[in-house]
């Protein structure tokens, strides 16, 4: 079965080069509804795929002119200051050393030409991806369908069917680098568990779909992703997301950055979900900042405390998970895109079988300190600080001090008066 999913793919390519598309081809972007129409006689692989963020169709010449002048600006900064950012990204092995020990060059720095090559494969490998899951998918679905086997396992098996299309042909296309920091061969027996992560570009899902048996392991439980129902937009993503059995949720459609409004009937449809999902032998997985960041490298968004409301209904341990770098080829602002800056990925997976937390305050500080150093620098805390956090012992030592400092205050009040 593998080497008849392989084929597929190879297949999959190669139609995606010698295509050709006749007529128009109309684009809908999935973040506004807004269409693109191509003209006649265009090539396959010079035609943006359906986006998960807006692309504008005037874009182009902005970029270049907004990437000449902050190559200027860099070179005005590199003269006038001894200080250079650092940004995380090492091909030494995952399970040796710590990512907070690594320091390398800042991979805005890359070359035109390396740019151009890594978003021409990205590209590629995205265009390759939408043909080649309509293909896979449809085996499981068509068992499915013929009743001889069950949701569960089509289910199951088009999970499998989409990471395998990203795995390989992201070993096909290797348009970036990805450094994955995980631990997977000491879960020997991985527990049910609410998976939480942060969200920075479109590419996201792939990559975590093609470094999920790396990241969690070969015993790992299939996941299913809490996703916003836009996405059902693009014909691909609602391919995949609806045969996965991914748990959608409603809410307006917004830019990156504006606040999310959500319809509340829609959670009774998420908890529903996620309890069979968990009786199925399924994880869940959720990203607590509800939509693209698009300032990744200063700070994580405001945070929803659904991952805990999840694991709490559930009694189940919440883990965090953490990625890098997508943004450099992928931002989530209109006006950057797909003006590739840097080709280095980073994914975190936190060593432990997770770990119940006492309330939503505590999960979101918890949250915004482990993830939030980890997706914005590439790196770790110190590992006294990491345990701490992990292990809770930080936050009942924060809530002990407020505490404390809360009571010395109404007791100096009460002195005054």
């Amino acid at each position: 079965m593998r080497w008849f999913n392989l084929l597929l793919l190879c297949l999959s390519i190669l139609l995606v080069f010698v295509s050709r598309v006749h007529g128009f081809t109309t684009i809908t972007t999935a973040a506004t509804g807004r269409t693109i129409r191509k003209s006649s006689e265009i090539p396959a692989w010079k035609i943006p795929v359906p986006s998960l963020v807006t692309i504008p169709p005037h874009a182009h010449k902005r970029f270049v002119i907004q990437r000449r002048q902050n190559q200027q600006q860099k070179v005005s900064t590199l003269l006038t200051s001894t200080a250079n950012d650092t940004m995380d990204g090492s091909s030494s092995s995952a399970n040796e050393q710590s990512p907070r020990k690594h320091n390398n060059n800042d991979n805005k720095n890359i070359s035109n030409l390396s740019a151009t090559l890594s978003k021409l494969g990205m590209m590629a490998f995205i265009g390759s991806m939408c043909l080649a899951l309509p293909i896979v998918l449809f085996p499981p679905f068509l068992l499915y369908k013929l009743k001889l086997i069950s949701q569960v396992r089509q289910q199951q098996m088009a999970l499998s069917a989409g990471q395998f299309c990203a795995r390989w042909l992201l070993r096909l296309i290797p348009f970036c680098t990805v450094q994955c920091y995980s631990s997977p061969e000491e879960e020997t027996d991985p527990q049910p568990c609410v998976w939480a992560c942060n969200h920075t570009s479109a590419l996201d899902i792939f990559i975590l779909l093609a470094k999920d048996k790396q990241l969690r392991g070969k015993r790992k439980r299939p996941i299913k992703i809490v996703y916003w129902k836009g996405l059902e937009d693009n014909p691909i993503t609602k391919l995949l997301f609806t045969q996965c059995g991914f748990i959608p949720v409603q809410m307006a459609a917004n830019s990156a950055g504006d606040d999310n409004d959500y319809d509340l009937k829609s959670f009774k449809t998420l908890l529903r979900m996620s309890k069979q999902a968990f009786k199925e032998g399924f994880d869940i997985g959720i990203l607590p900042e509800g939509q693209l960041n698009p300032h990744p490298e200063e700070k994580l968004l405001p945070c929803f405390p659904g991952a805990f409301t999840l694991a709490k209904l559930s009694r189940r341990p919440i883990r965090f998970m953490a990625l890098h770098g997508t943004h450099r080829l992928w931002h989530a602002r209109d006006d950057i895109g797909m003006t590739v800056t840097g080709r280095d990925i980073a994914l975190r997976v936190y060593p432990g079988q997770g770990r119940k937390l006492s309330s939503a305050a505590e999960f979101l500080a918890t949250f915004e300190a482990v993830v939030g150093k980890f997706a914005t620098t590439g790196k770790d805390l110190d590992d006294d600080e990491l345990h701490a956090w992990i292990d809770g012992s930080k936050w009942e030592t924060d809530k002990k001090n407020e505490i404390s400092r809360r009571t010395t205050e109404e007791d100096d009040d009460e002195n005054k008066k």
